[in-house]
């Protein structure tokens, strides 16, 4: 038997304190991280297939993994395009050792994202194809190990035509070079790929669904094979090491839901005190331990242990107001790229993910809109941890028919499935300012698939709000955004001041002359942010001629001053439900940011986090 079914949870919990773990809402203390050096080769004629590259993979260049092969910090960076390009690795003994493997488990490799299409082989057998750029995939690869080798090979072919416009590609460029708002292309492995070994039955999922009128939480286990007879799983919950409850269920399916009672949130004056807030980001850590041969007279045998956490706490929409844990909850958030000038969408560090969350909080911001891309899981840990809302939006295609329908389809289920069960993540977005749909206003199919996403989404978790397509062209979102770059403060001021101007803004063509309401909708009890608004250019580090934002700033002064008559006027609403400012950092030629690219505050951060946290005296109540 493995010594990982028998570690206490704290050594679970500082197998997670780093931040390294690349899933850390299911932990196991036995893994091994294959990130550095791989072999690398374009395939540009596209014969390495034909050529089987896969059983003698001796390519000649040599890249770091996990950094797509356009960045600096991947060794090869190589911005042209490259529609196939194919990686390698060896793995011996010594690395089935850390993963933990040993005769009678199964070892898998785990890819925390390939974009866009990844084919893989272990000692030159087919493993599998997944397809969808943003979200992890795995294979076990136990039975493709050949025996008696010193060294094993692992070989990735990574497909990504960046001419392909039906593929989930947010801001990545199908040009050249980046030009207005999109930039350069993240291609290839760009989240990190580790070996991880366990009993034949193993818990592959685990989600968490809080249920706060009810003191309880509802929680799905997925398990790698259908459980002999007398399968349990026991759950022990606790918070800062202090039990909170423990239950045992038994486990008849490869799926299992049951819902665990919260004793002691059933005091009706006490039970906020548990409760996951950005103020107070309690977690709840939980340890599941899957047993065989249990019966009434005997435990069983533990087979697998994994170390998941959840939130308390829960979020809806209600009387014009985004409530969190039931409670008005006004909304400062920032716009997130996730891009680093050295390593594109992947980030340069575990470290890094970190230090962007207590940047956003530093800078006095509650919540942050991550634009098009799904961020790093390890990300979501922090703001979780750390507290700070999250709105959880999906790269877009730019182009609608059957093939882009049925891949933002199958992909946008991965990122529903891999997420939900992260307290930080508030509000779903499956669209964003009619991309890939940029004749919804008047095209029937374009309105059901934006209706689709949404009924998909809800489907999937009905727990959080959802935005059928930020910014405009609303056809069934819970929250109604608005995007407005107006420069002049006294014009916003006036256009979101009361609610005889809401009712003129969303019954009218909106600010970038699109419809606001499509379908004749009501404006009803739903909620109204301003998604994004300001994108001030203040191009402190940035001397190309090519750096924009939607108004531009001079000088320290002169940014101050426009940043401040924006983020007033927006205060001054008495309707708005809260803000998301863009952006958080400069972005190539985007110089629109907060933070330089590198992230340096353009001017000291004590003033922009004065600016940022004014309050509206006659506004919904700040977070």
């Amino acid at each position: 038997m493995s010594s990982t079914v028998d570690l206490a949870p704290a050594v679970f919990r500082a197998s997670q304190q780093d931040g390294r773990y690349p899933r850390p809402q299911l932990v196991r203390p036995a893994w091994t991280e294959l990130s550095g050096d791989w072999g690398f080769a374009f395939d540009d004629a596209d014969i390495g297939l034909a050529a089987r590259w896969f059983a003698d993979a001796r390519f000649d260049r040599t890249i770091q993994v996990p950094f797509p092969f356009e960045s600096a910090a991947s060794g090869i960076h190589d911005t042209g395009f490259h529609p196939v390009a194919w990686y390698s690795r060896s793995f011996d003994d010594n690395d089935l050792a850390r993963a933990g493997f040993f005769t009678g488990q199964r070892l898998r490799v785990h890819f925390g994202a390939v974009d866009y299409r990844a084919s893989v082989w272990v000692d030159g057998t087919f493993l599998g194809q997944h397809e969808g750029g943003h979200t992890p995939f795995s294979f076990d690869i136990t039975d493709a190990v050949v025996a008696g080798v010193a060294e094993h090979s692992i070989v990735v072919r990574a497909e990504d035509d960046p001419l392909d416009v039906t593929q989930p590609r947010g801001k990545q460029d199908w040009r050249v070079e980046p030009h207005s708002i999109w930039y350069h292309r993240t291609s290839g492995i760009w989240q990190p790929v580790w070996l991880e070994s366990t009993n034949p039955l193993a818990v592959t999922l685990v989600h968490w669904i809080p249920d706060l009128p009810n003191a309880t939480v509802r929680v799905r286990i997925d398990v790698s094979r259908r459980p002999t007879a007398g399968t349990t799983v026991s759950l022990s919950l606790s918070v800062d090491g202090d039990p909170l409850t423990q239950a045992t269920v038994a486990v008849t399916a490869t799926t299992q839901v049951f819902t665990i009672a919260l004793p002691a949130q059933v005091n009706g004056q006490a039970y906020e005190e548990l409760l996951w807030t950005p103020e107070s980001p309690r977690l709840i850590d939980a340890t599941l331990t899957v047993r065989t041969g249990s019966s009434t007279n005997t435990q069983g045998t533990a087979v697998d242990v994994v170390h998941s956490y959840f939130g308390l706490r829960s979020a809806a929409i209600a009387r014009g107001r985004f409530l969190l844990n039931d409670r008005p909850y006004y909304v400062r958030s920032v716009l997130q790229q996730g891009y680093w000038p050295q390593s594109h969408l992947a980030s340069p560090s575990p470290e890094a993910l970190r230090r962007d969350v207590e940047l956003i909080k530093e800078l006095g911001f509650n919540a942050t809109r991550v634009h098009q891309k799904i961020e790093d899981p390890r990300f979501l840990y922090w703001t979780d941890r750390l507290g700070l809302l999250v709105w959880g939006e999906t790269p877009g295609a730019f182009e609608f028919g059957a093939t882009a329908v049925r891949r933002m389809l199958a992909e946008w289920t991965e990122v529903v499935e891999r997420d939900l069960s992260h307290p930080s993540l508030v509000t779903w977005v499956p669209l964003n300012e009619s991309w890939g749909v940029q004749h919804i206003a008047h095209d029937p199919a374009q309105q059901n698939y934006a209706r689709a996403l949404v009924a998909l989404t809800r489907t999937l978790d009905p727990s959080r709000p959802v935005i059928s397509n930020d910014g405009w062209e609303h056809i069934d979102s819970d929250i109604l955004s608005v995007h407005d770059y107006e420069s002049i403060g006294d014009t916003l001021r006036e256009r979101y001041s009361d609610d005889d101007a809401k009712r003129r803004l969303l019954s009218d063509l909106g600010p970038a002359g699109r419809r606001l309401l499509l379908a004749g909708q009501e404006i009803g009890e739903r909620p109204v942010m301003l998604t994004e608004f300001g994108g001030i250019s203040f191009a402190t580090h940035y001397a190309d001629s090519d750096a924009w934002g939607y108004s531009s700033a001079q000088t320290a002064d002169d940014f101050l001053e426009r940043l401040d008559a924006v983020v007033a006027a927006i205060h001054s609403s008495s309707f708005l439900a809260g803000f998301c400012y863009t952006q958080l950092t400069d972005t190539l030629q985007e110089t629109n940011g907060l933070l330089d690219d590198n992230r340096r505050p353009k001017v000291p951060m004590h003033l922009l986090r004065a600016i940022i946290t004014q309050t509206a005296p006659d506004g919904p109540p700040l977070g």
